[in-house]
């Protein structure tokens, strides 16, 4: 994560939601507390009594509805009338997703740990399983070594002296609480996918011999790359495949603790003449995704795509949104087509306001990034205490995880819902299709690997929206209030 008291924290003015609801839908009165309060375990939600073509699921800013199938029956008829239009143009594709999920930081796997047996497999079945009563989540990305919300700063090889042999490399630290518990969720879900991304390379290897900040030392490339190499074996070891890795998470900011500066130059070099000749003399099909920071520098991951020897072993490029918009995703697909695009961090900043998170994330994650060509979409990050923590000293303080942990007590946050209404129905292998979009109801649609259609739709407006659905010459007619968001699967 950046260091939290940085002005590139700051996000535009959001628009604090009215009370919303879909039209018909029952739902409780009541405000948005400063801090989340605790919400009970779902449960799963009654078949319509009537009969209805289109499924909806809902969240609203003031949580009456959080993410709930509504009892309404929408059918698809011809009609008239003069309300807004999202036309579903499935013959119109885009790229083929990933998955939808979050970022599994050490610190969040602690405060799992920390739970019951009982509880800590409510969770993660609650979280990862595909049946009809669970997220979904379908995508994770882990730190290499150790990120600012875990307790302690290490790597994987934090010998006193250099050790170019990497004779100290260990994976020992992950293996008090990190490792059991991701591999429990992998029990739940064996195909989830997962990216590693690291805070840090050892202290030894870098110009300031300190764990925040400098940068990797020319001399120990070769090493470092090996060191990748280690790490994705050695998970391979213990049951885990790393599906892809960054180089350096936020390679443009040192502030952080741990953190390391890798400039464009450096990232292009390093993987043209070491990461990438290193995969593949040990066999290895781990995805190199460059970058791994904020939309407003795209030129930097376009150097390294540029760069005729490393573009091969380069599978595409990742983003986050402390700086910049989105839409800066488009014209680096843009300009290599052939690689993949990935939206891998977005804190909410704690106490949290759940009417404000809720649209913010929903439009630029949920449905800015992937309108803009991402195949997967993380929040950041899975699980904290009651305190934000744990962290390092120095590590962000204000980061509310998509659920708050106190012993067995689980409190789901705003990024809980947001990938919520993606990930349970946006299947890995869905594809995004053609929507055209209305005024004040942004929204992105897909065709899944079962034969439906979903549509995820919010409403960014001050009131309540009527508009249609179109599919193949026919609508539905809905509406949503300010603020809401909802999923249409049909």
């Amino acid at each position: 994560m950046p260091f939290p008291t940085l002005t590139r924290w700051r996000r535009p003015a959001l628009l604090l939601a009215s009370l919303a609801l879909l039209a018909g839908a029952c739902k409780s009165s009541g405000g948005d507390p400063v801090t989340p309060t605790p919400t009970p375990t779902p449960t799963p939600t009654p078949t319509p009594t009537t009969s209805s073509q289109v499924a909806v699921w809902l969240t609203t800013s003031d949580r009456g509805a959080l993410f709930n199938r509504q009892q309404v029956s929408l059918q698809f008829a011809a009609n008239t009338n003069q309300n807004p239009t999202i036309a579903v143009d499935t013959t119109q594709t885009y790229q083929t997703m990933d998955g939808f999920g979050y970022c599994l930081t050490g610190g969040s796997a602690q405060v799992m740990s920390k739970m019951s047996a009982s509880a800590r497999a409510a969770l993660i079945k609650e979280l990862f399983a595909t049946d009809s009563t669970s997220l979904g989540v379908s995508y994770l990305r882990v730190s290499i070594g150790a990120s600012d919300l875990n307790d302690q700063v290490y790597t994987y090889d934090d010998a006193g002296t250099p050790d170019p042999t990497l004779a100290s490399f260990s994976l020992a630290p992950d293996q008090a609480y990190f490792i059991p518990v991701l591999k429990e969720i992998l029990a739940v879900n064996p195909n989830i996918k997962i990216l590693g991304s690291p805070w840090t390379a050892p202290s030894w290897m870098k110009s300031n011999n300190n764990p925040v900040g400098g940068s990797l030392l020319p001399q120990y490339y070769d090493a470092y790359a090996r060191y990748f190499v280690k790490y994705i074996q050695g998970m391979r070891a213990a049951g885990i495949t790393i599906d892809a890795v960054t180089l350096q998470n936020e390679p443009l900011y040192g502030g952080n603790n741990p953190s390391m500066l890798m400039s464009a130059a450096e990232q292009t070099t390093f993987i043209k003449n070491n990461v990438g000749p290193a995969f593949k003399a040990a066999g290895i099909n781990t995805k190199i995704i460059a970058y791994d920071h904020n939309c407003d520098r795209p030129d930097y991951p376009e150097a390294v795509l540029a760069d005729a020897q490393a573009n091969p072993y380069v599978d595409g490029s990742a983003f986050h949104l402390y700086g910049g918009t989105i839409d800066a995703l488009t014209p680096v697909h843009n300009a290599f087509p052939d690689k993949n695009v990935y939206f891998t961090e977005q804190w909410t900043q704690a106490p949290g306001n759940f009417a404000s998170d809720l649209s913010y994330h929903v439009n630029n994650l949920e449905i800015g990034a992937s309108r803009n060509w991402a195949k997967a979409v993380l929040e950041w990050n899975l699980a904290t205490d009651a305190t934000y923590g744990p962290h390092t000293n120095g590590g962000c303080t204000q980061c509310l995880g998509a659920v708050t942990i106190s012993g067995d007590q689980v409190t789901r946050n705003p990024a809980y819902y947001t990938v919520a209404h993606s990930s349970k129905f946006v299947r890995p292998g869905s594809v995004r299709v053609a929507t055209n979009l209305p005024a004040n109801l942004p929204n992105v649609a897909y065709k899944t690997p079962n034969g439906k259609r979903c549509l995820v739709v919010l409403n960014t407006g001050n009131t309540q929206q009527a508009f249609n659905i179109q599919y193949k010459g026919k609508v539905v007619s809905t509406s949503l209030y300010a603020g809401a968001v909802a999923t249409y699967v049909w």
